[in-house]
């Protein structure tokens, strides 16, 4: 902030906005210069909260400028580096450049740009990326030069920066522009005072700016998920197509790499498998029924109508946001975990909106249309990946208990009987399917000592056999034990290569397991044994993984059962004893999506008001201060220089609130683990070896599994007939709205 001189300058409205020409390089390239919005930034600093925006009189570009808003696109970020932004940015200016080439749409076409708004909030001023600046300096977004801290006593909360952009930075750092089909872009960069979580950045879009622009659909996207070609569209021609759909998603992509090798890591191959699956038969059964449990907040897109709380405050966007301020013994532990999947209350609440009957949907690819598909980084490492999986595993839990608890108000709303009926048939879905991840701990268990033990039976005549189940039992045992101990006591980060460890013994195990289930099977065929438990295992894996194959033949994507489908199952433990075990010892943790109040720093310098209309600043000395800053800023994208992190801080919180919490995650813990425990000595209380064997008679362990076995087999043909029903679309429509 060096060359500065102190400058009087006017308010608007009684706000402090600045217009900023543009650095004089950047105007050269530019091929449009005809409207001062290509050739001029602003610089808002924004004094008051997200809710009070309006009513403080703040405007934004676009309403200036008396133009209708289609599309709201916003951008959330933390801390990422400059290629997951560029990326993302990329991604969507090149679907806005599809959007304006599109000649038959009533909407879109060459001037589609100025229906689009594309909003970047960073969370946090602080934690931004110094290579992320530089590329919106680069931009002609972003000129550090004109920020201040406070206006008289006050601080600000948001500096948010609008320009119209013609160029875009890949993710490579290279330039485009209208020569490679780039069209302009309204952007508006905010950057928060305080580091409050994604929320509150969403609590900025849909309080603060939303409002005033009135979209008809917002789209949310988070920074290093890529929008393939076409996504935009097709999330805005659902909408389109359809009245009462207040909500899609399309489908996220795990990031394989260039020839598909991340799939030489088993961690990424298994996600990758989790991914389509969920895509391939999870979220076309919910869309049949209308009712997704989760768009995912890395990219999905709402109807902004339907998001609006009623005359009385109440609706979809003030249970979302109520998450935000939830903190110490004023909510429950329940409340607490479930905001950390707030997109999943969100979702609930549209569905089930007072007075209204909105659905949502998940967007495929069909003959007018791509698929809406967005491209992500999943974690590749064992610590990020069990820290994500504890945020969405307790946050999805409480969700979906809050849910199912919350079923009647179904009945307040306008859906149709057939409609809440197919609703209150999910419900029921979606139970059985809560009640089995609570005993999956001890499912997986039986199961395992079932498998094994049943090697030891004479009529099989393996040598050896008990010597080596006992080491293999014990061994799953001590894992599972080392589970509990390191949820309770070790970070992953700090302890990664013993987390590590434990999912590779679950793997070893696995196989054993899997080895152990074929020769049983084959064994029980050739002595001709009771064909009932073995008819129901071979039944149960049939549809069970047949279903995977042929709903990902269907869908004409079924790669994954080729390149991942090992990695997944041999990971498969991990989901079930790890990750269940983490998320369980750790309820009392709200890192995500909880705010946490950072101090403020005097760093930009105080502006005065010298009277009602006036403030006294410090501002550029002239034009070639900006060119400056400009041309640091392209230097740095092009060397790279070295970025010195900034001293971390602790985050403070009252004992008495974590005593409480975990007191309640203790009572959860124990009532998980006994349930589980109890389960497992009921069903194994007995000889269970000969549960294979010829003539071996029916036992407590051959009756759990054969339920247990019926149960997946129904479910996976359930879901099966459902996705089916999906891909064929006249089907859909017999449980239309």
């Amino acid at each position: 902030r060096k060359n500065l001189q102190q400058r009087r300058v006017k308010l608007t409205e009684g706000n402090l906005v600045i217009p900023c020409a543009i650095p004089t390089r950047l105007l050269s390239f530019l091929p449009r210069k005809d409207s001062d919005e290509f050739t001029t930034s602003r610089y808002t600093a924004v004094t008051c909260g997200p809710d009070e925006f309006n009513d403080h009189h703040y405007l934004l570009r676009p309403t200036l400028y008396n133009r209708q808003t289609e599309l709201l696109i916003v951008i959330t970020m933390y801390n990422e580096d400059e290629e997951l932004f560029c990326r993302t940015l990329h991604g969507v200016m090149k679907n806005i450049s599809q959007l304006c080439k599109r000649k038959k749409s009533a909407t879109w076409g060459p001037d589609g740009w100025k229906k689009v708004v594309v909003s970047i909030i960073s969370d946090g001023r602080k934690a931004i990326h110094p290579r992320v600046l530089d590329c919106l300096s680069a931009l002609g977004v972003y000129q550090p030069n004109v920020m201040t801290n406070q206006i008289d006593e006050q601080p600000v909360a948001c500096h948010l920066f609008e320009n119209t952009v013609q160029m875009s930075i890949a993710p490579n750092l290279t330039f485009s522009g209208l020569e490679k089909g780039i069209m302009p872009c309204q952007i508006m960069c905010a950057h928060t005072l305080q580091h409050a979580k994604k929320i509150n950045s969403h609590r900025w879009a849909l309080q603060a700016f939303a409002p005033q622009l009135d979209p008809r659909v917002v789209v949310l996207i988070d920074v290093g998920t890529k929008p393939a070609a076409g996504s935009l569209y097709s999330l805005w021609k659902q909408f389109d197509m359809n009245s009462n759909v207040g909500g899609a998603c399309g489908e996220i992509v795990a990031m394989k790499g260039k020839y598909w090798q991340g799939l030489v890591n088993p961690l990424i191959a298994a996600q990758n498998f989790e991914y389509k699956i969920s895509n391939i038969l999870d979220k076309p059964l919910e869309s049949v029924f209308g009712y997704i449990s989760v768009l995912p907040g890395a990219f999905s897109a709402y109807r902004y109508i339907a998001l609006k709380n009623d005359e009385l405050g109440h609706g979809p966007l003030a249970s979302y946001f109520k998450g935000e301020h939830l903190a110490g013994q004023d909510a429950s532990l329940q409340e607490s975990n479930m905001y950390l999947a707030e997109d999943r209350i969100l979702c609930w609440e549209l569905v089930a909106k007072r007075g209204d009957a909105w659905v949502l949907k998940f967007v495929k690819a069909s003959r007018d249309r791509a698929s809406a598909k967005g491209e992500t980084d999943v974690p590749d490492q064992v610590a990020e990946f069990i820290n994500q999986r504890r945020r969405w595993l307790n946050g999805s839990f409480f969700a979906g208990v809050y849910a199912l608890m919350h079923t009647f108000q179904l009945f307040q709303t306008s859906h149709s009987r057939k409609k809440i009926c197919f609703l209150l048939l999910q419900a029921v879905y979606n139970f059985i399917n809560v009640f089995l991840a609570w005993i999956a701990l001890a499912n997986y268990w039986i199961f395992f000592m079932v498998l094994t033990t049943s090697l030891e039976d004479p009529t099989f005549k393996l040598k050896g056999i008990k010597v080596v189940n006992v080491f293999m039992q014990y061994f799953y045992m001590g894992a599972v034990v080392a589970c509990f101990l390191m949820s309770l006591g070790n970070r992953p980060k700090a302890a990664k290569w013993k987390y590590f460890g434990v999912m590779v013994i679950f793997g070893v195990t696995t196989a054993y397991m899997i080895g152990a289930a074929i020769f049983c099977v084959y064994k029980a065929v050739e002595l001709s044994a009771d064909s009932l438990i073995m008819a129901q295992i071979v039944i149960s894996l049939v549809s069970t993984y047949g279903c995977y194959l042929l709903s990902s033949l269907i869908a004409l994507d079924p790669w994954h059962m080729v390149t991942s489908i090992l990695q997944y199952l041999l990971l498969a433990p991990s989901y079930i004893n790890l990750l269940s075990c983490f998320a369980f010892c750790n309820l009392h943790d709200l890192s995500w999506g909880t705010k946490e109040q950072t101090k403020s720093e005097i760093d930009l310098g105080i502006t005065r008001k010298i009277n009602k209309n006036e403030v006294d600043m410090a501002l550029p000395a002239d034009q070639s201060d900006i060119d400056v800053v400009y041309d640091r800023s392209l230097h740095n994208l092009k060397t790279r220089p070295m970025i010195i992190p900034p001293q971390l801080t602790a985050s403070q919180r009252r004992d008495a609130v974590m005593d409480h919490y975990q007191s309640i995650r203790t009572n959860i813990l124990l009532a998980w683990v006994l349930t589980n425990a109890v389960l497992v000595a009921t069903i194994l209380n007995g000889d269970y070896s000969s549960t294979f064997a010829k003539d071996s008679g029916t036992s407590r362990a051959k009756v759990y599994l054969v339920i247990i076995l019926i149960v997946v087999a129904v479910l996976s043909v359930f879901r099966l007939v459902l996705s089916t029903a999906y891909v064929i679309d006249g089907c859909e429509s017999l449980l239309a709205l």
